[in-house]
């Protein structure tokens, strides 16, 4: 299949450009969804991240099914009492696979959380494309105290000081009686002794992004 022609990054037309330089796909272990994703990793990686730099904008991790986001999509589908009927947040969710997936195990309304502008559009297309509704909030929720049910972090525990700050963010929102579910795959700053396992999946990833191809990753609870 011939890949789409890439376009220089701006801030003017994020959707536009996720359209002209990704592919739609499935990712291996959530088949039922479809997202708009990098066709050739590294390429796009390096050369988008030199323009986003130069925007002022994060590296553009809303066009790849990171390990931690799959893992947790196929805990939402193949656990849907966990999310149905309640009010959902998703933080950090990249290009939404994980907010996406609660919407079609049935909760109520989801919302996802993130900085990039290119994350917010992707998160919108994807949405569209699997034929749900997800509402997309720009900033940082870190220091709020949103009202959700339940709270998704899929793989934001990669460095130190962002960890921290979800960690607390999590604490806060346990504290209040919100449900969390974690998707990781052994990033460094996971706070292991603080979670409680609840599966464990076998993640097909690309090696170019993480020095392997499948990534045993574990959708974590805070108790």
């Amino acid at each position: 299949r011939r890949a789409p022609r890439r376009r220089p990054v701006t801030r003017d037309d994020p959707e536009r450009f996720i359209i002209a330089n990704t592919g739609l796909g499935a990712p291996s272990l959530v088949p039922e969804i479809t997202l708009h994703l990098a066709t050739d990793a590294l390429p796009l990686w390096h050369k988008t991240e030199e323009e986003l730099a130069e925007e002022g904008l994060p590296p553009p991790f809303w066009a790849f099914a990171w390990a931690g986001g799959q893992a947790l999509a196929r805990h939402l589908l193949d656990h849907p009492d966990g999310v149905s009927g309640k009010r959902v947040l998703d933080v950090g969710a990249g290009g939404g696979i994980v907010a996406i997936a609660a919407m079609k195990a049935g909760a109520r309304e989801v919302t996802a959380n993130e900085l990039d502008p290119f994350a917010l559009a992707a998160i919108g297309l994807n949405a569209a494309h699997n034929g749900v509704s997800v509402d997309v909030v720009a900033g940082d929720l870190l220091a709020t105290d949103p009202p959700h049910d339940v709270i998704l972090v899929g793989d934001l525990f990669y460095e130190k000081p962002l960890a921290e700050r979800v960690l607390s963010f999590l604490r806060r929102a346990r504290e209040r009686g919100s449900t969390v579910l974690i998707g990781d795959p052994g990033r460094t700053y996971l706070p292991r002794k603080d979670l409680v396992q609840l599966s464990v999946h076998r993640v097909p990833v690309t090696r170019a992004l993480e020095d392997t191809d499948i990534k045993r990753t574990v959708v974590w609870t805070l108790p």
